[in-house]
């Protein structure tokens, strides 16, 4: 298996956990074609189905009265369209937000991949020319680095949303609470469901989860 032609992107050292520091939301995008199919949409770049842009809607509800420092959002449209329908057109590119580069199972049914090789696991195998899980989690660490860093004028906790994809979240989760990238296959994450992660007193820990 080789890396993703793409340059490994400049990734600064993550911030320490701050107790009582920022949350971090997280909100997978609305479904799409290969997302209902179930095969694997990494960088391709599809839109939302209609159904997509509907579950979008109504996220609004598990977002509302929040008030929002800073919203991030991968540059892939079925991410930031679902930024814009829950009320945030103009949300940030984060482009470390893009999903799992998924190499030659780009567009496969997953349950063909299973089919061939009962045994695999992407977690634990991997994609075969695609993006290596590590590289993954240094995009994770990144985006938690940038998170943490968020800090309001009164000293009262930040909040930050982030639109992206699913398995990326996944993985975001597990670098929250500094576990390593693969345990985020413990954290099923459905199309438009909205989690929080924060903390228990000094512990990064999630709040809410598949809102």
């Amino acid at each position: 298996m080789s890396n993703s032609t793409t340059q490994a992107p400049n990734i600064p050292a993550p911030q320490p956990p701050i107790p009582g520091g920022p949350k971090l939301w997280l909100l997978r995008h609305g479904e799409t074609q290969w997302s209902r199919s179930g095969q694997y949409t990494g960088l391709t770049d599809i839109p939302l189905t209609s159904e997509g842009e509907a579950q979008a809607r109504s996220a609004q509800a598990a977002l509302s009265g929040v008030d929002f420092d800073l919203v991030l959002s991968s540059p892939l449209q079925r991410a930031h369209r679902t930024a814009a329908l829950v009320g945030f057109p103009d949300a940030v590119v984060e482009p470390n937000a893009v999903e799992w580069d998924y190499g030659d199972y780009e567009g496969i049914d997953s349950a063909v991949v299973r089919a061939q090789n009962p045994g695999y696991l992407i977690w634990d195998d991997g994609v075969p020319n695609g993006e290596l899980l590590s590289h993954v989690a240094e995009r994770a660490d990144a985006i938690v680095a940038r998170v943490r860093a968020v800090q309001r004028p009164d000293g009262a906790p930040a909040n930050v949303l982030l639109v992206a994809h699913g398995h990326f979240l996944r993985i975001v989760t597990a670098r929250w609470l500094g576990l390593p990238a693969g345990q985020g296959r413990h954290f099923v994450l459905g199309t438009a469901k909205v989690c929080t992660l924060g903390w228990d007193k000094k512990t990064p820990a999630v709040e809410q989860w598949g809102l």
